[in-house]
């Protein structure tokens, strides 16, 4: 009976809660957002679908997943799933979920996984009460929270978990949100006749920036308060929306990341000499509370560090604004602040500081105001996300500037401070527009390179003997070219990697590393390679395991990057084609692809003949009486222009394709090549194309076997041999 009442409250409570936690997606496909770490082939999508997510820290601002994920996660896992939310719970709770998880393990074998919310509420205490247990692996852990984890969370648990950073939601994505909930019969309003303005959904959208919650708590108000019409509909226009969500929140904590990035793009652009983005991120933090104060006394550092007596009155101005400040208070002390922080970044006061409220104006309307990666503050976790990476000293470059973006890349190229025609300002003005047309142009030219770490793993420290071992086995000669191959490779660690044609994990070995919480995917030369190398990665882990495969045909995309060594030689050009078509299909927008052929200049007769040449030897039949010197001299020429024509060029195959040359890359290689019996082997089979040659050179049978029997006396010599290298990098353009 007790069951029966407790399942009708349970109906009741979820038919009486808010549209954001009725939307709520329940299975993987549903959730909208967040490709680039749940994405088909990402680590944890494939770990979810595996159902070993392990340890487990998700981070990112309100409303883009976090505790939805979990929940999804709950409903996949075969482990038992308790949940605690850091705000109610106390070590008494936590002790609890401990003593069932370990009575679940030692009658049943069962695991259990512990959700936390909110996870940075708990104290030092009891975070290192849960400590022990996630460590012997009692239960797994997943956290989820809107604070930086490397500054809020226990370090230890940090360690030992994988952090992935969810990113505000895209306008599309809140856009498929906001159509669900309207036609969701269910949970949503499908049963009902909503009809809303494409401006209404706008500005909903707009308004949001980012977060799903706000949205859908906003569309719930506007529906819920809207009388229906005449005809029974609820129709909801822009004045209607706009009632509902007013204003959009700043995202910023005076502890966390919010405050340290800001202040720290705030000094950097000070430095820069950047005034646009120096008034756009004073904005952003006095329109979310920051102390003026504090502001203040970091101009006062940066008047004494970055400028000190190259203007010797900057740190006077300062003082001086800051006791204007002291006197005027708010709103009006808005004008001093702006004021010193202007003369930071170029010098002296005029009136052009009203350009502070243009900027205060682009705060409020912006929907993307997300400090650029290469300035947030490096000090916390800039080794695992790579915060502050790709930052350019001024200091480090001639007259102590460079052109690099100081404001985010949604207002690149907008203008806050317009210098005056008179005075200093009027000399300013040339020199401004010269460094603003520069730092655009440069910010074209690096956009690609900055890209954003979504996540960390712990140290793999046997994944990396592993790599080591498996490098130096393949040789020395051949670990360098892989080397050459990926030189300037700018991985991300989410990305899929497709590597074609493969005999050996070589090629693949720089994707496994760089790519963590991504996919390699090796695309087999045979069957027979498919098995060989599926037994050399059995002593992986089975989610770092890349998938073999032999048949291209079974592959899904997308793949930020193809690699393949050898692919278009074998080919005729409409085999080519086909082949570029498929890999278009399964690469994503932007994706790279390297291609390295590699073709020899000198065949088995010229190479003979060179080794003669070094040893002072003339040409000569050998006391063969098939084949004389002057034929083989003609048959050494005849070999060089079937190499020659054979070759092909990787750049030609992509003339009039969606892929466009990002580097075109060659070299030549001298070799030598130990005449073997396998070697001899190979080259006189039947099916091989250089028999083909033969054949249609050498008349007779008698004469190939006298060539094969004049190879035959250098064995175990080392055949001269030259390689020309091209390696092709292009980028695909949608």
């Amino acid at each position: 009976m007790g069951d029966l009442f407790q399942h009708h409250a349970e109906s009741l409570l979820a038919g009486m809660a808010p549209l954001a936690d009725r939307m709520r997606p329940r299975e993987l496909d549903d959730f909208v957002g967040q490709e680039a770490i749940l994405g088909p082939g990402r680590l944890l999508r494939r770990a979810i679908a595996a159902d070993r997510v392990g340890n487990l820290i998700l981070h990112g601002p309100p409303g883009v997943g976090k505790t939805t994920l979990a929940r999804i996660i709950a409903g996949t896992t075969r482990a038992h799933f308790s949940s605690l939310n850091a705000v109610l719970a106390g070590v008494k709770d936590l002790r609890a979920e401990v003593d069932a998880a370990k009575e679940r393990l030692q009658r049943h074998g069962l695991r259990s996984t512990l959700f936390i919310d909110e996870v940075h509420r708990f104290n030092s205490a009891q975070q290192d009460a849960l400590l022990p247990w996630v460590e012997n692996g009692t239960v797994n852990l997943i956290g989820a929270t809107t604070e930086n984890p490397f500054f809020e969370v226990n370090k230890a648990l940090v360690s030992r978990s994988r952090l992935f950073r969810l990113q505000p939601l895209e306008p599309e994505h809140l856009r498929q949100l906001l159509q669900r909930a309207l036609l969701d019969k269910e949970r949503g309003y499908g049963e009902r006749q909503v009809v809303i303005s494409t401006s209404a959904i706008d500005h909903l959208v707009d308004v949001a920036g980012g977060d799903a919650r706000s949205l859908l708590n906003a569309l719930e108000l506007a529906v819920e308060t809207t009388p229906a019409g005449a005809d029974g509909a609820i129709a909801i226009d822009l004045a209607i929306a706009e009632e509902s969500i007013q204003q959009r929140a700043v995202l910023y904590d005076k502890q966390g990341d919010a405050h340290f990035d800001t202040i720290s793009a705030f000094i950097k652009s000070l430095r820069g000499s950047d005034s646009d983005a120096a008034l756009f991120w004073l904005a952003r933090m006095v329109e979310a509370g920051e102390n003026p104060r504090f502001i203040f006394r970091r101009m006062l550092i940066a008047a004494g560090e970055d400028i000190g007596l190259a203007d010797p009155q900057a740190i006077v101005v300062v003082e001086a604004c800051a006791a204007a400040f002291e006197r005027v208070g708010l709103p009006e002390g808005l004008y001093p602040l702006a004021q010193a922080a202007l003369y930071l970044a170029n010098a002296d006061k005029s009136n052009s500081v009203l350009g502070f409220f243009d900027a205060l104006k682009a705060v409020r309307a912006s929907s993307r105001q997300q400090v650029p990666a290469h300035l947030r503050d490096a000090n916390r976790d800039g080794a695992a996300f790579g915060d502050g990476v790709g930052y350019r000293y001024p200091h480090a470059y001639a007259e102590h500037w460079v052109a690099q973006q100081y404001l985010p890349a949604s207002l690149q190229g907008q203008l806050f401070w317009q210098p005056g025609s008179q005075g200093w300002e009027g000399g300013l003005r040339l020199r401004l527009q010269q460094r603003r047309a520069a730092q655009l142009a440069a910010a074209a030219e690096t956009a690609a390179e900055q890209g954003e770490v979504l996540s960390v793993s712990p140290d793999e420290p046997e994944l990396q003997r592993w790599l080591a071992r498996s490098a130096v086995a393949e040789g020395e000669r051949l670990d360098q070219l892989r080397q050459r191959f990926w030189a300037e490779a700018r991985w991300q660690r989410h990305e899929r990697t497709l590597i074609l044609a493969a005999r050996s994990l070589l090629w693949a070995l720089d994707a496994l590393e760089h790519t963590p919480e991504g996919q390699v995917v090796i695309c087999a030369a045979s069957p027979g390679d498919q098995q060989r190398l599926q037994a050399q990665l059995q002593v992986l882990d089975q989610l770092r395991q890349p998938e073999v495969v032999v048949d291209l045909a079974e592959l899904q995309g997308p793949f930020e990057r193809i690699a393949a060594r050898q692919v278009l030689l074998p080919r005729q050009a409409k085999a080519r084609r086909r082949w570029l078509e498929t890999i278009t299909r399964l690469a994503a927008p932007g994706a790279e692809l390297r291609l390295l052929e590699s073709t020899p200049e000198l065949g088995p007769v010229g190479g003979l003949l060179e080794l003669w040449s070094q040893a002072g030897r003339r040409a000569s039949s050998n006391g063969t009486t098939e084949l004389d010197p002057d034929q083989l001299l003609e048959l050494a020429a005849a070999e060089t222009a079937w190499l020659k024509a054979s070759s092909s060029d990787p750049a030609a195959l992509l003339e009039g394709s969606l892929w466009q040359s990002a580097g075109n890359h060659s070299w030549d290689e001298p070799l030598q090549l130990p005449l073997q019996p396998e070697l001899l082997d190979r080259w006189f089979n039947d099916e091989q194309p250089y028999a083909a040659f033969l054949a249609e050179h050498l008349s007779t049978v008698e004469q190939r076997n006298g060539l094969k029997r004049l190879l035959q006396a250098e064995s175990g010599n080392n055949l001269p041999q030259r390689l020309h290298h091209q390696l092709l990098i292009a980028a695909l353009q949608r």
